[in-house]
C-alpha cells in the first residue's frame, strides 16, 4: 500500500483546540500546511468495540507516512481502548466474550506503538510552550521530532508555532 496520508492522534477531548487548529491550517488555501487526512479513510464510532476501532485505526495507519501525536496534560493517562474497559471483557475468565484477542493498550498506546513499529515519520506536538517528554507515551519519548505548539511573544502573548509545526509535518 502506498503511504501518503497524515495521521493525527491525541486526546480528542482535552486537546481539541490544537487538533482543530491543524485542520483549520490544512483547509486554508492561503497557508502552506497541506496534508491528506488518514481519518477520512474509514469510520470508527465511539460505540464500536475497542477491537473493531483498533482495526479501523490500523487501516488508517497503514495508509499513513506521517504520524502526528498531540500531547496534552492527560495524554499519558488515557485508558480508553483497553479491553478491560469494554463491556465484552470477562474479568472472571480474563477473556473477550466477543472472541477477540485481548489488548490492554489504550487507543493512544496502540497508535503510537504501531506508528513506531511501521517506521512512520513521527511528529510530537506538545500543547504547551515547552516540550514535556514525561507526558509523552513512553514508546515515542525519544522517537521523531518533538516540539512545543506555542511560544510566548515579546508582547507577552502566546502564539501558535505555525512555522515550526509546518516544517516538522511537511518535511
Amino acid at each position: 500500500m502506498n503511504r501518503t496520508k497524515t495521521y493525527i492522534a491525541g486526546d480528542w477531548t482535552g486537546d481539541q483546540n490544537l487538533i482543530s487548529q491543524l485542520y483549520k491550517w490544512n483547509n486554508n488555501d492561503r497557508l502552506l500546511l497541506n496534508f491528506v487526512d488518514a481519518h477520512e479513510l474509514t469510520q470508527a464510532r465511539d460505540t464500536s468495540l475497542a477491537c473493531s476501532i483498533k482495526r479501523s485505526l490500523s487501516e488508517r495507519l497503514n495508509a499513513s507516512k506521517t504520524f502526528v501525536l498531540i500531547v496534552g496534560k492527560d495524554t499519558d493517562k488515557l485508558t480508553k481502548g483497553a479491553c478491560r474497559y469494554c463491556n465484552n471483557y470477562s474479568s472472571y475468565f480474563s477473556s473477550c466474550t466477543h472472541g477477540s484477542t485481548l489488548d490492554q493498550r489504550s487507543f493512544i498506546e496502540y497508535e503510537c506503538e504501531k506508528a513506531k513499529r511501521d517506521n512512520l515519520k513521527v511528529v510530537v506536538l506538545y500543547n504547551y510552550t515547552s516540550v514535556y517528554k514525561d507526558k509523552c507515551p513512553e514508546c515515542l519519548r525519544y522517537t521523531g521530532t518533538h516540539l512545543n505548539a506555542y511560544y510566548k511573544g515579546t508582547d507577552g502573548k502566546y502564539y501558535l508555532n505555525y512555522q515550526d509545526i509546518k516544517k516538522a509535518i511537511m518535511n
